[in-house]
């Protein structure tokens, strides 16, 4: 079963940032290790869906050239969208992955905390929408949360083998961390290893 969207909309109502993502030590260095992570300097179109109040959208946004954020909380679209006023490149959305998702291809896809709100047929739906909406070298990065909570339908190992399922990604990066797990995986028309960015650069 899926979280249903009440939940969202009460924590949204209580604060503007219900999860302290602005505040604490633990989500600024998740979100230096997720920028940290991404292959390539630069991003021509980047999307990230689930974005809260944008926190990681801000972070995103100097890497890439566009950046389409979005998530299915009108309360949350709001506050992402005053923190992101002042990049002329970032678009918020109201977006309720996977039923409703953007036209167009993307060389990055970022799925932060995310996928464990869904039930396995529904994140299997997210998955391969993130996967078939990547340009051949694109990369989907994600991170999950490893604790179990009553809201979540799986930790973000679980997350990152159901990612490693998907036959036109190749596993680039993995950290498992006590508290979450951080993949970059690669798309790829022929399955084969991913590029490093040290290969990518002609260094080996």
């Amino acid at each position: 079963m899926n979280t249903p969207a009440e939940y969202f909309d009460a924590q949204y109502a209580r604060a503007a940032d219900p999860w302290a993502l602005g505040e604490r030590w633990y989500d600024h260095r998740k979100y230096d290790l997720t920028l940290a992570s991404l292959p390539r300097p630069r991003y021509q179109r980047a999307f990230e869906p689930g974005c809260s109040v944008g926190v990681l959208t801000e972070l995103l946004a100097a890497r890439c050239e566009r950046l389409l954020a979005a998530d299915r909380s009108a309360s949350a679209v709001e506050t992402a969208t005053r923190r992101t006023a002042a990049v002329g490149h970032v678009t918020v959305s109201d977006i309720a992955v996977p039923d409703q998702w953007p036209e167009g291809s993307f060389d990055l896809i970022v799925l932060s905390e995310l996928v464990y709100y869904f039930d396995v047929p529904t994140a299997r739906r997210l998955l391969r929408a993130s996967e078939e909406s990547l340009v051949e070298g694109g990369h989907l990065v994600a991170v999950h949360w490893n604790h179990e909570v009553t809201e979540h339908t799986c930790t973000g190992r679980d997350v990152a083998d159901r990612i490693g399922d998907l036959t036109g990604l190749g596993l680039l990066a993995r950290y498992d961390d006590p508290d979450f797990t951080l993949t970059v995986h690669e798309r790829h028309a022929v399955p084969g290893p991913a590029l490093s960015p040290a290969r990518a650069e002609g260094l080996v």
